[in-house]
């Protein structure tokens, strides 16, 4: 892998704010991101993973406040059991705000968001500033990518690097759960 590929976490926040879309290592693979507000490194994801725009994406950060601009309030009880969570590897589905584009959330109602405990997932939200977009960095049908060779082999310099890193110790991706209702959407460690 070409040494220029691996990125330091300010360096892949400067890529994230110039558009760019990065892999990095999350708790369980490595994961692709970028701004989720930027339109067009979105579709860049999507198109990279050859991932259906209606499924949605997951937004990661260090801290919930970070992602209280993507989504509805909800009722105390709910927010205190997410909360609760967190740091870690779990997902919620919160109502989305009515400004988050469909680009980023799909044809849902709600937009998935996890605080991260992943130490360099946290560091790559605090230097760039903002949440992140968080998706395991595949094509759509090949397994997630669980060291950056992986990634470099699955999608060479069409990203503009790889943060270095380990991946966590989860074996499993994060689970996720609808905030209002406790439903569990997708398993996590079993």
């Amino acid at each position: 892998m070409p040494q220029h590929h691996l990125l330091t976490v300010e360096q892949g926040a400067k890529h994230l704010q110039a558009g760019g879309v990065i892999a990095y290592p999350t708790e369980a693979v490595f994961g692709l991101g970028c701004d989720p507000e930027n339109e067009q490194a979105v579709r860049t994801i999507l198109s990279l993973k050859s991932r259906r725009q209606e499924l949605g994406l997951i937004l990661i950060s260090d801290s919930f406040d970070r992602l209280i601009p993507f989504v509805k309030p909800v009722p105390d009880k709910n927010l205190q059991t997410a909360l609760a969570s967190w740091p870690g590897p779990f997902t919620w589905l919160f109502p989305r705000e009515e400004n988050v584009p469909d680009w980023l959330a799909g044809d849902n109602a709600s937009i998935a968001i996890r605080v991260t405990a992943h130490p360099t997932c946290q560091a790559l939200s605090a230097a760039f500033g903002s949440a992140i977009v968080s998706t395991s960095a595949n094509p759509h049908g090949s397994p997630a990518a669980t060291r950056a060779e992986q990634v470099a082999d699955y999608f060479g310099m069409r990203i503009s690097g790889i943060v270095a890193g380990e991946t966590g110790q989860q074996a499993h991706p994060s689970e996720i759960r609808d905030v209002m209702t406790g439903t569990l959407i997708r398993g996590g460690s079993s």
